[in-house]
């Protein structure tokens, strides 16, 4: 974990973001993904007991900053995932555009040069830095090439209309299936384990 210096993130400017809801409500694009997400996901007891503690402690995760667009798939499966967390522990989550704070974005870009999204910011209550994850979790790029047989065909020109909307209502499929529900479930483990670690 690098400390972020001087970042743009203020405590006022945090305040500024919008909460979960008043997110979904202002989205021009995928309000249902998100509310599907949202609603498909549960959090185990066992873990929301994890992050109720984590925020309790002195030095915990009171504030989580979340960047995304609503166009993006990684942000319409994480968001929600990082909605339940912040309601079962207590914390305070704020959700900025990462196109209308590119300022924001560039203090947390991956590998120093992507403008991946989602990222999670996690600040104290006194708004110190404490950690950030960014985009989805590692079994999610392990498993990507089976979402990718079924999306690459949906970029070809020559295919049929009935092929495309073959692979259109698979890829839906996939949104509601095991390996989708699985990513949630591993971006759970992966910040548990990241502001566990950061204690």
């Amino acid at each position: 974990m690098v400390q972020q210096k001087e970042s743009v993130v203020t405590p006022e400017r945090f305040a500024q973001g919008l909460t979960f809801d008043r997110w979904l409500e202002g989205i021009e694009r995928n309000q249902k993904r998100f509310q599907e997400n949202y609603d498909e996901f549960q959090l185990s007891d066992d873990d929301a007991s994890a992050f109720r503690a984590l925020a309790g402690e002195a030095n915990g995760p009171a504030k989580c900053l979340a960047l995304g667009e609503d166009w993006c798939p990684d942000v319409f499966r994480g968001l929600p995932v990082m909605a339940h967390i912040a309601e079962a522990s207590g914390m305070e989550l704020r959700v900025f555009s990462r196109d209308q704070h590119n300022d924001i974005m560039a203090e947390f870009l991956k590998h120093g040069e992507h403008e991946s999204i989602p990222v999670f910011v996690f600040y104290t209550s006194d708004h110190r830095y404490i950690a950030h994850w960014i985009e989805r979790p590692a079994l999610a790029n392990d498993q990507m090439p089976e979402l990718n047989k079924i999306t690459a065909p949906l970029s070809d020109t020559n295919i049929s209309q009935e092929e495309r909307q073959r692979h259109m209502q698979a890829y839906k499929d996939f949104q509601h299936g095991p390996v989708w529900a699985g990513w949630r479930d591993a971006t759970v483990r992966e910040l548990r384990e990241l502001l566990e670690q950061g204690r």
